[in-house]
């Protein structure tokens, strides 16, 4: 009898130790985790996590498991959610030896076999990578940093005033989602390579990068979602699905634009000795061509109470702090505005852009942790991740109000370490410890910008107030469209 035949004979016997096997595997990875509690299912199948993603909701839907059986609520099988301030800030110490998880972090991989800054596993390379790209997101290498910035919110007003501007005669609504999208597309392209995008100039997405990058990030969800990540993105099918270089439009074509432009910087300037861009700056610190390609990548797509702002703002200006129209506020000026970065905090607490949960898994040999004054033992393995909305919500930190906009808990709460609680849950809207974003000082630096800028020269209204906007959680960022809002200049201060 040929093998064939035998494993016919055998099959019903074969089924059963298969089953059996997979059986006592789920029971032993339940029990591995069993001391903590989650929604119905999630300590034997991933359905649960998997359809929290696909509803373009999972922020609403890992606070509701985080609310219930916090502070640490399992999502999945192997994976844990918390909204612990201490477990976080331990999590992501310089000295710990918890490590990104493949299965979410993988996502970030926008080359075929080729990590980034997000992607990379490894610690010891990700903490090189760090140390040689740091510099490029700071003024120090990066001398005309602060007036990129300043020029792309300059054109912003300007696009807005030209273009845009409601008057006592004409309503002009306009998608003021998007017009954030341009500046910052703008600003990071002209920082990162000497030279912007352009999409402020045109008014359109030039070449329809942030289309596809929105289509990208849509896909993202269903890799989530039914788990394909390694499938798709750890495996050659990332080279057919993945856009071409060839492709006239989208992120094939900001791929070959971003190599031609460095192609072009590493021909005129062998030594990138003349730039002070980021690019220059990391080439100088050891990148290669093609980690520079990698990385300018990942840095573009990584990317209340209005009187007394108004009133701030105003003063600001009348006191000689900020410099008379068409001139930008400096960065030195703008941090130092209570209230604007009052309503920055606030607006970041309520709406953070990140939706991402930043799955970090346990060292093999497990660790034991204190939180809420408790024990608490995490076997190793373990993904653990951050529920950004439930701790940006929790009423133990900001309040039984926790749920309402009020950028006053920022400058009134009278207890130091309570606001030092507040100010380190906002400082995780950028991870934290040797994950944190290095593009932070330029996110904050454009924020306040952008603000300041916008309320010194428009008074603003929403055109739909009941339905502002319309988004979608893609499991990492919320996309955002439909913000319509009507600008009316103001001229009683410049």
């Amino acid at each position: 009898m040929g093998a064939a035949h035998l494993i016919y004979e055998a099959r019903w016997l074969l089924a059963s130790v298969v089953l059996a096997t997979w059986v006592v595997l789920k029971i032993k990875q339940y029990y591995r985790l069993r001391h903590f509690k989650g929604p119905f299912g999630t300590g034997w199948f991933e359905i649960w996590h998997g359809l929290a993603y696909l509803s373009g909701n999972s922020h609403t839907k890992f606070k509701e498991a985080t609310d219930r059986y916090e502070p640490i609520a399992r999502i999945g099988p192997n994976e844990l959610m918390t909204t612990s301030v201490e477990l976080l800030t331990h999590i992501n110490g310089a000295r710990n030896r918890y490590t990104r998880t493949r299965w979410f972090y993988i996502a970030a991989r926008f080359q075929p076999n080729r990590d980034n800054i997000i992607s990379e596993l490894d610690d010891n390379i990700h903490t090189k990578r760090r140390a040689q790209m740091a510099g490029g997101y700071s003024g120090k290498a990066n001398h005309e940093l602060e007036s990129s910035v300043d020029t792309h919110v300059a054109e912003l007003v300007q696009l807005i005033r030209t273009k845009y501007c409601s008057t006592e005669i004409k309503t002009n609504p306009f998608d003021l989602a998007k017009k954030t999208q341009d500046v910052a597309l703008d600003i990071i392209s002209h920082i990162g390579f000497g030279e912007p995008f352009g999409n402020l100039r045109s008014d359109q997405d030039v070449n329809g990068y942030m289309k596809d990058a929105e289509q990208g990030l849509n896909a993202l969800v269903y890799l989530w979602g039914f788990g394909l990540t390694e499938l798709v993105l750890g495996t050659p099918l990332m080279h057919l699905l993945g856009r071409s270089d060839k492709a006239k439009t989208g992120f094939g074509a900001m791929t070959a634009n971003t190599r031609r432009i460095i192609s072009k910087r590493l021909e005129d300037d062998p030594g990138m000795t003349k730039g002070s861009d980021m690019l220059a700056s990391w080439f100088r610190h050891g990148l290669d061509k093609e980690q520079l390609v990698t990385e300018s990548i990942v840095q573009l797509i990584a990317g209340a109470d209005t009187a007394k702002l108004q009133a701030e703002v105003d003063a600001a200006v009348q006191d000689g702090k900020a410099p008379p129209y068409p001139s930008v506020v400096s960065n030195a000026t703008q941090r130092q505005l209570p209230y604007l970065w009052a309503c920055c905090k606030e607006g970041m607490r309520m709406h953070p852009v990140a939706t991402n949960s930043s799955q970090k898994k346990v060292p093999p040999e497990g660790d034991t942790v204190i939180v809420e004054g408790k024990t608490v033992y995490l076997p190793g393995g373990t993904n653990v991740g951050y529920c950004i909305r439930g701790l940006n919500r929790d009423q133990k930190i900001f309040g039984a109000d926790a749920d309402y906009y009020r950028p006053e808990r920022w400058l009134n709460e009278e207890d130091p370490k309570k606001l030092a609680q507040m100010n380190l849950v906002h400082e995780m809207h950028f991870s934290y410890g040797k994950y944190q974003c290095l593009g932070k000082p330029i996110a904050l630096m454009e924020v306040g910008k952008t603000i300041f800028e916008l309320m010194r020269n428009f008074d603003w209204s929403v055109t739909h107030a009941a339905e502002p906007w319309k988004e979608t959680n893609t499991g990492s960022v919320f996309l955002t469209h439909g913000f319509l809002v009507e600008a009316t200049e103001r001229r009683s201060v410049f």
